[in-house]
C-alpha cells in the first residue's frame, strides 16, 4: 500500500492550511528557500500521518513522491535475501527521503518503514516539475540542496563500507603483509 492510499490529511487547502513556514524552514531540503518560495511549495506539500510499521514504499516500485520527515522515524531497508533485510539508514526529523521521485522515470532503491507513529510532508514530482517550470531558480536551489544531501548521505556510506572491509577478517591477513 502506497502513502497516497492511507489516510492522509490535506493542508494544502485555503480554509485548513496549518502548515507554517515555520514547519518547513524545519526541513533541512526547503529550509534555505526564500520565504516566497517557500509560500509556493506549500501549496503542492500533502501532510500524512502514519502509524508504526507502515510501508511507505518498496525498493523497486516507481518513485512518485519526495518525502520530508516532520516527526517519528523512518529505516530504510533493502532486502538481501528472502530471510534477510538490511537496515540501510534511519531518518530523523528535518529530513527527506524518497530522492528518486526527483528523477524522470525514477524507482525507489529501498523501501522506508515507518518504525514509530510518524507526521511525513510530501509532494509529487508531476507538482514539483511544474513549480520549477514556474520559478527555475527554486528548481535550481532544490536540486542544489538535494546534492549535498546525496554526498553526504554518499560519505557517510563510504566511510561505512571502508571501515567495513577494513574490520573483515579476511581482510585482517592482507594488512599484515
Amino acid at each position: 500500500m502506497k502513502a497516497s492510499d492511507s489516510c492522509k490529511i490535506q493542508i494544502n487547502s485555503e480554509e485548513n492550511s496549518v502548515l507554517t513556514r515555520e514547519d518547513l524552514k524545519q526541513i533541512v531540503m526547503i529550509a534555505h528557500l526564500t520565504e516566497p518560495m517557500q509560500d509556493r511549495l506549500s501549496q503542492i506539500i500533502d501532510v500524512f500521518k502514519f502509524d508504526k510499521d507502515k510501508i511507505l514504499f518498496k525498493e523497486g516500485e516507481p518513485a512518485e513522491r519526495l518525502y520530508m520527515l516532520r516527526s517519528g522515524s523512518v529505516l530504510l531497508e533493502q532486502r538481501i535475501s528472502d530471510k534477510v533485510t538490511a537496515c540501510v539508514g534511519s531518518v530523523k526529523p528535518g529530513f527527506s527521503f524518497g530522492w528518486s521521485a526527483m528523477v524522470d522515470n525514477g524507482v525507489y532503491t529501498n523501501e522506508a518503514v515507518c518504525i514509530e507513529p510518524s507526521e511525513i510532508y510530501s509532494f509529487t514530482r508531476d507538482k514539483i516539475n511544474k513549480l520549477f517550470k514556474q520559478d527555475p531558480e527554486m528548481g535550481f536551489l532544490m536540486y542544489q540542496r538535494l546534492l549535498e544531501l546525496i554526498k553526504t548521505r554518499l560519505d557517510y556510506r563510504t566511510a561505512q563500507f571502508r571501515q567495513a572491509i577494513k574490520d573483515h577478517p579476511d581482510m585482517q591477513n592482507l594488512f599484515r603483509i
